[in-house]
């Protein structure tokens, strides 16, 4: 898997909001953005999913396995996101949380062996019976993740998914995620402001306001 940037920019009333940015990252690598507030981290990372909102113009190409995702609807880019807030669905116990993130197609045998499996890699054996409000803020970050992973995404976007965790929980998870990351071989995009939190595997991109300002 691969993923690149080519001179790829965002404007708002024919204003860009930074400057040009141009990167690959290949299978496992993970790259991390940093900027200030307002600059377009998060608006980045909609265009390169799908989401922008048409006020918004791109400039440049978005590649991912050799494919341009530019002029692709969100359902076929092939990528997955992970916030802050991690987005369970409260009526739904832990495993239809992650079945929700299955591909379709798969017979019910295969989607249990494969929920069970992903519980068991995040060390939540046999939980997948409990209501989602009974997790702990680290277990609930793990079920998060791990439902963006069983949809099978070829990049997936990390927007400051340790933010809201105490420093220990913070660290213990954010090695886990890289960790699974890593091993699964996905490229990977993670916006930040905590230095902290940069992944020793793929580059430090900075967002720079365009020229004059």
């Amino acid at each position: 898997m691969s993923f690149e940037l080519q001179q790829f920019s965002i404007c708002l009333d024919q204003q860009p909001l930074f400057q040009p940015l141009s990167f690959q990252l290949a299978a496992g690598e993970i790259a991390t953005l940093m900027g200030p507030s307002g600059s377009g981290k998060s608006t980045l990372l909609a265009a390169i999913c799908g989401t922008l909102m048409p006020a918004f113009q791109c400039q440049g190409d978005i590649r991912l396995n050799g494919r341009d995702l530019t002029a692709l609807p969100v359902e076929d880019r092939g990528v997955g996101i992970l916030f802050q807030d991690d987005l369970l669905f409260p009526h739904l116990d832990v495993f239809h949380n992650l079945a929700f993130g299955l591909p379709a197609g798969l017979s019910k045998a295969e989607r249990r062996v494969r929920i069970e499996s992903a519980l068991a890699s995040a060390g939540l054996e046999g939980q997948g019976n409990r209501d989602v409000a009974t997790l702990s803020g680290g277990q609930r970050a793990r079920v998060s993740l791990l439902r963006t992973l069983l949809a099978e995404p070829q990049l997936i976007l990390l927007d400051e998914p340790f933010a809201k965790l105490d420093q220990q929980l913070r660290e213990s998870f954010r090695h886990w995620v890289f960790a699974r990351i890593t091993e699964l071989g996905i490229p990977a995009l993670l916006v930040t402001h905590d230095p902290s939190d940069r992944s020793d595997n793929g580059p430090l991109l900075q967002l720079i306001a365009p020229s004059g300002e």
